[in-house]
Parts: C-alpha cells; sequence; structure tokens
C-alpha cells in the first residue's frame, strides 16, 4: 500500500511536510515553493527528579561526608603534636617516633569509603594501629630487661651519673608533655546512631582511661610506659649520682617500672583482643539488647542476635524478629531500629524481620547463646 500524502515516516522525531501550491501566472505557469516548515514532535519527558526517602527507610542518617571528623582532626592534631615533641626532645628513640606515625597513620587509614572488597570500612585499622602500639611497647620493654639482666650479671660497668640525670630528667619532662597532649576527657555521651562512634571509650565505674579516639589512646598508652621507665631511670639517676656504689640501683628500677609499664598495656590490650575476636563491646550487654527488641509491640521472638565493634566506640548489632502474623513490618523494623539507637548508640543495626513459627522454640539454631 502506498502511503497518502501527509504520511511520515514512522520513527522520526520530527515530520517534514512540504506544502506548495500551483500558481499560475507568466507563461507555462512554473511551480514555486509556497512554504516550508517544520512540525515539533512531542516534547521528551523529563527524568524524575530523585525522591529523598524517610530516614526509617534503610538508613537512619545521611551518607557521611568524606573526610575526617571533628573528633578525629583533633586526634590528628594531638598525634602530631606529640610526634613534634618526639623528634624534638627524643629523636634517638626511633621505636617512640614510629609509633606515634603509626598511629597517625591507621587513622588516616581508618576515614578510607567503604569498597566492595572492604564493606564496612576501613575503621578497624584504628584497633591494629593499638595493637601495634601496644606491641612496640613491649618490644622496647623487653630490650631494657634484658639488658638489665645483663648489667646484675656483670657487674663490671660504669654509669655516668651526671649525664644519665640529664637524660632522665629531659625524657620525663617529654613524656609529661606528650602525656598532657594526648591525654583528652570523653566528649559527651551521645545515644544517637553517629554519636556512638565517638562515644566515650570506655563507660561504666572503674573503667580507665576514658579516651574519645582508639589511635590516641593507644598512644597514651605508649607514652604513659615510657613515662614510668624514665621516672624509674630517673630514681635511680639521683641515687647514683650522690651514692655512685649503688649502681645496681638502675637495673633494679628498671626491673620494677618496667613490670609497671607492661601492666599499663593490659586494658588496652584486652579491649585490642575483644574487638578482633569479634566479642560483645564492654558497654553493651546481650540481654539488655534482646530485653529492648522484645519489647517492640507485635515482636515474639529474637534469634540469631549478634553483637560486636568495628573499634572500641563503632558498635555494631543484627537480628531477626519473629513477629505477630497482625503486626506491620515495616512498623516493627521502624521502632525497633529506632530503640536501639537511642538506648545503646549502635553506629549500624541490621535486622531482619520474618513471620513467627510455634516450632521456633524447638529449634537449635533460633536458641540463645550459652554465657562465656
Amino acid at each position: 500500500m502506498e502511503p497518502t500524502p501527509g504520511d511520515s515516516a514512522p520513527g522520526n522525531s520530527e515530520t517534514t511536510r512540504l506544502v506548495s501550491a500551483r500558481e499560475r501566472g507568466g507563461a507555462g505557469g512554473g511551480l514555486r515553493l509556497k512554504s516550508l516548515f517544520t512540525e515539533p514532535s512531542q516534547p521528551q519527558p523529563e527524568e524524575p527528579k530523585p525522591v529523598e526517602m524517610a530516614f526509617h527507610h534503610c538508613h537512619r542518617d545521611p551518607l557521611p561526608q568524606p573526610g575526617l571528623t571533628p573528633e578525629r582532626l583533633q586526634a590528628r592534631r594531638q598525634l602530631y603534636a606529640a610526634c613534634a615533641v618526639c623528634f624534638v626532645f627524643m629523636a634517638g628513640e626511633v621505636v617512640d617516633v614510629g609509633s606515634m606515625m603509626g598511629s597517625l597513620f591507621s587513622l588516616w587509614l581508618s576515614t578510607r569509603p567503604a569498597t566492595r572488597t572492604m564493606t564496612f570500612g576501613w575503621h578497624r585499622s584504628e584497633t591494629l594501629g593499638a595493637l601495634a602500639s601496644v606491641v612496640s611497647l613491649w618490644m622496647v620493654t623487653g630490650i631494657l630487661l634484658y639488658l638489665a639482666v645483663i648489667r646484675l650479671l656483670h657487674s663490671d660497668y660504669h654509669i655516668e651519673g651526671g649525664a644519665m640525670l640529664l637524660t632522665a630528667s629531659i625524657a620525663v619532662c617529654a613524656n609529661l608533655l606528650m602525656a598532657f597532649v594526648l591525654h583528652q576527657a570523653g566528649p559527651p555521651h551521645s545515644h544517637g546512631s553517629r554519636g556512638a562512634e565517638y562515644a566515650p571509650l570506655e563507660e561504666g565505674p572503674g573503667d580507665p582511661l576514658p579516651l574519645g579516639n582508639t589511635s590516641v589512646r593507644a598512644a597514651f598508652v605508649h607514652v604513659l610506659g615510657d613515662l614510668l621507665q624514665s621516672l624509674g631511670v630517673l630514681a635511680a639517676s639521683i641515687l647514683i649520682y650522690f651514692k655512685p656504689q649503688y649502681k645496681v640501683a638502675d637495673p633494679i628500677s628498671t626491673f620494677l617500672f618496667s613490670i609497671c609499664a607492661l601492666g599499663s598495656t593490659a586494658p588496652t590490650l584486652r579491649d585490642v583482643l575483644r574487638i578482633l575476636m569479634e566479642g560483645t563491646p564492654r558497654s553493651v550487654g546481650f540481654e539488655p539488647v534482646r530485653d529492648t527488641l522484645l519489647s517492640v509491640p507485635g515482636v515474639r521472638a529474637t534469634h540469631e542476635l549478634h553483637l560486636w565493634a568495628l573499634t572500641l566506640t563503632y558498635h555494631v548489632a543484627s537480628a531477626h524478629l519473629a513477629i505477630d502474623s497482625t503486626a506491620d513490618p515495616e512498623a516493627v523494623l521502624a521502632e525497633a531500629s529506632s530503640r536501639l539507637y537511642s538506648r545503646f548508640g549502635f553506629s549500624s543495626c541490621t535486622l531482619q524481620v520474618e513471620q513467627y513459627q510455634p516450632e521456633m522454640a524447638q529449634c537449635l539454631r533460633c536458641r540463645e547463646p550459652p554465657q562465656a
């Protein structure tokens, strides 16, 4: 079938039509082009604009901005200042400077965004940096203890009391200055989902060193150990300066204050190992979290409840919620998430809502884990 005049070829975005009229005038009457015009096609539909979802859809907070947070900026400034003190007063102690630089590196690494390989991000680098700082302090202490044993076994050594006193005094002053720079009060306790990331490092009565950043705390513990050892050397140097025959005070003081230095690392080492072993955070209890979830209207049972941490202050929770058939899953999910964020300050919560089945009570995988 031939197309009728005026039909346009299918698929064209616009239709062009040539209209001509035969005008008779003059000899032979010529054809003249009367008009040429273009019909515009239908306007293209506008792309839909992104609509911001409600906060309880799946993410409680907006996408975090790249870079260091104010708390980490403060931690970086403190570590920079401590490194400067190391370079000025203790340039010869490569281990101390290396420990501070390692803390700075782990702090920088922790700010890198999440990837498809590192889906949680690099937060745990702070924990690994703290472990490296503790290990370096143990190495230095081990070397000092070895030298102290050698001196006790072989008494044919001489100590310059004046030089020892001057060196120990400078070391004590430098360590006091670094301890002052690194020591910080923990930020006010926040029960927000993101505020928990920088909540006080340790909570509860009797917990020492309420520092707000893992890297700063590790550096502070390292400096504290050095300070204790420097005080021991200073005490021995004063005695040797006035009583040179008591030179045995040097190795004895090394033994005593090295034990104190190692003891100061115990809390940090305990918390670091707890994180690396995926243990429940110290400030969060299994039973309170479980009871909070069971108190949500419509929840009949919970199982697969897991609590762990990426750092000492970045706590994570996941659980399955078995609900009644009449309960609204979206409402239950929103209420349960809100209670976990507000009461325990979790940085991330993942909850799965499912229909309650009577056989769940006898399911071995749905039972709670035993006490440790």
